[in-house]
């Protein structure tokens, strides 16, 4: 394993800090909400795309479904392996060039494209949502779209969009969330015109079966080189590189996902992404689009689960009558249908706006992720408990009983992956929280910063007091506050009108935490994570009003029946804003942290007594990790053989 680098929380967060993207050149609509303004103009009318491209997607859309009814999700399931018939039929398709241009043999889709074909996909299994997904949202094609020369992408995208599965290597055994302790090295060699990796990555999606990996590494500060962490793009089956082991999980038990090892890995200057230093960054701008991959997918479990307790409550009868019938199941098939409608709309938004390229949407994005990998482990949970025991037993032992086979247990299982991948929910948080306080520490200045000596602070706290001077005064009143504002939306109104009020009050109260704790605010995660849900549920109402006047204004019947989904949501989410705003001032979050520290501090071991504790033994937490016997020295075992177009000609 390659030595641990170790740094300071103040280097880590510096690394975090200079790998964030600083500026906001276009306008956000997210980033406005929690200053407290609401410019609905940024996101009314509905984005939609052209009825040309719309055509162009429901054309292709044909063709997947026609394929994926050939395809048994069962069977990858059972197997915990994706045949290689699927594989190929979806790369005859073109599903692994969705999003690369046709210049280079790509099919060159939206964004909302992709969105729909990973929703539809993931449904019959989520592993191959997570094939795709790990290929082109964060494999090769994303990084070289964003900071590839023309000659990297002429080389690698025709065979990424022929189906060469691609992986992403950021991930250590030791380093999670943390980037600045990375581990891995890609030091110079033969005077600058080559690298060597050395390194071990975990949990490397797609990494098993690649042939092409995006792999992160340190590069070495020294004369002629900026260092830094930087991206390359690597042969998987270059000499040095040894697949350890496949990992095995809750869910997703088609996911070809493993421990890779690097030594003395030799490759080419020109596979460089970028500069030296650049790689967190072009991972970070990646992950800007690339989460909407994860909404799209859990939105389509959120159908299918729509679907199944819809067909179940009105044929399952208990006391006389449907359990739908029931009010205790129905706020349960309510809640599913609501918010289905509002995951729905939050990922179609966020694609839209993802493709006009007018916003920037990188707190919407991240918004999207946290709040649909949250909402629809929910849904899936109460899906369970309206099937009961059928809910808990597996689609395979429903079958042999004679029973219609819904994997309800495998969605539950399938879906809590999504609260980790990709950035887990409580990093999310952190995440956003610091793009939402960002015109906060600017006119803070020193005031934010824990070591800035008194004289610096005294200094600062004159900048900041012109800036809240002109800003506050405006958090008093708004549009929410004018009866007859927003009225276009009828019944939807009021809801708009309330997130109006509600983005004020929640960028007042992120003010009161700046005043109240200053420097100290970052540490305050409680507090931050809900003001980020709070922002949260105000985008998604937001989103469902807005679609809802849209599928109105296109067709009424329709538009009625989302004008009732939209409302109800409203009146749901409400009640949790409610409940998050009371939350930030009346809490447990100092007690909770008092008493975990006496908890780490064994104070209370007594209480693990009476229990029959198997893990211990079986060896480290973290694991320096040695070649096993299943070892596949030079990967060459890519799950689909298609011709690219150099193999073509």
């Amino acid at each position: 394993m390659a030595q641990q680098v170790q740094v300071s929380e103040e280097q880590a967060r510096a690394v975090a800090e200079e790998s964030r993207q600083s500026g906001w050149e276009k306008p956000s609509f997210a980033k406005e909400l929690f200053l407290g303004r609401f410019p609905l103009e940024l996101i009314h009318p509905f984005p939609a795309p052209s009825d040309v491209d719309e055509a162009r997607t429901e054309a292709f859309l044909g063709k997947l479904r026609e394929f994926l009814d050939s395809v048994d999700g069962s069977v990858i399931e059972r197997d915990a392996q994706i045949p290689d018939d699927y594989v190929k039929g979806l790369a005859k398709l073109g599903c692994f060039g969705m999003k690369i241009s046709s210049a280079y043999g790509g099919l060159n889709m939206s964004q909302v494209a992709y969105n729909r074909a990973l929703m539809m996909v993931s449904t019959v299994h989520p592993s191959l949502g997570a094939l795709l997904s790990a290929h082109q949202s964060i494999g090769v094609p994303e990084p070289l779209k964003l900071a590839g020369t023309s000659e990297q992408k002429q080389k690698f995208l025709p065979r990424c969009a022929a189906g060469a599965i691609s992986a992403f290597l950021l991930t250590e055994p030791d380093v999670g969330s943390d980037p600045a302790r990375l581990g891995s090295t890609a030091t110079p060699v033969d005077d600058g015109r080559a690298y060597e990796l050395e390194g071990v990555k975990l949990w490397t999606t797609n990494g098993v079966v690649a042939e092409l990996l995006v792999v992160m590494a340190r590069v070495p500060k020294s004369e002629g080189h900026r260092g830094g962490i930087s991206a390359f793009v690597v042969e998987a089956d270059a000499p040095g590189i040894t697949v350890e082991r496949r990992n095995k999980f809750m869910g997703l038990r088609g996911i070809e996902n493993g421990v890779t090892r690097m030594h003395r890995v030799r490759v080419p200057a020109e596979n460089l992404i970028g500069r030296e230093g650049d790689g967190l960054r072009i991972a970070l701008t990646t992950l800007n689009v690339g989460r909407l991959a994860l909404p799209a997918m859990a939105t389509g479990s959120a159908k299918w689960a729509l679907k199944i307790a819809r067909e179940w409550s009105c044929e399952r009868v208990q006391w006389g009558k449907p359990i739908g019938k029931h009010q205790a199941v129905a706020e349960k098939i309510s809640f599913i249908a609501a918010t289905t409608y509002a995951l729905d709309a939050v990922v179609e938004l966020s694609g839209q706006m993802a493709d006009e390229g007018r916003n920037d949407i990188r707190i919407e994005a991240a918004l999207a992720k946290l709040w649909s990998s949250e909402m629809a482990c929910v849904i899936a949970d109460e899906l369970m408990q309206i099937r009961g025991g059928r809910g808990y037993e597996t689609a395979d032992s429903l079958a042999a009983r004679g029973e219609r086979a819904a994997p309800v247990e495998q969605a539950l299982r399938d879906l809590r992956i999504n609260r980790i991948f990709e950035g887990s929910s409580e990093i999310m948080r952190l995440l956003i929280a610091r793009e939402a306080v960002d015109a906060h520490l600017t006119a803070a200045g020193d005031l934010a910063k824990p070591d800035a000596a008194f004289r610096q602070k005294a200094a600062a706290a004159v900048g900041a007091s012109s800036f809240y001077a002109k800003w506050l005064p405006k958090l008093a009143f708004g549009e929410g506050q004018r009866p007859t504002a927003y009225d276009e939306f009828g019944p939807l109104a009021s809801h708009l009108r309330f997130v109006e009020r509600s983005s004020r009050k929640l960028a007042r109260n992120t003010f009161y935490g700046m005043a109240r704790w200053q420097a100290s605010l970052e540490q305050k995660q409680g507090f931050l994570g809900r003001i980020v849900d709070v922002g949260a549920e105000l985008f998604a109402m937001a989103a469902v009003c807005v679609r809802a006047e849209s599928q109105r204004a296109a067709d009424p019947v329709v538009g009625k029946q989302a004008y009732e989904l939209a409302d109800v949501f409203c009146q749901q989410a409400t009640l949790r804003v409610e409940a998050l705003f009371h939350a930030l001032w009346s809490n447990t979050d100092s007690s909770d942290v008092r008493l975990t520290n006496d908890v780490l501090k064994g104070r209370y071991t007594w209480l693990e007594h009476g229990i029959v504790d198997q893990s211990e033994g079986t060896g480290p937490w973290i694991a320096d990790w040695e070649p096993g016997p299943s070892a596949q020295t030079n990967v060459a075992r890519p799950i689909v053989t298609v011709p690219t177009s150099a193999d073509a000609q």
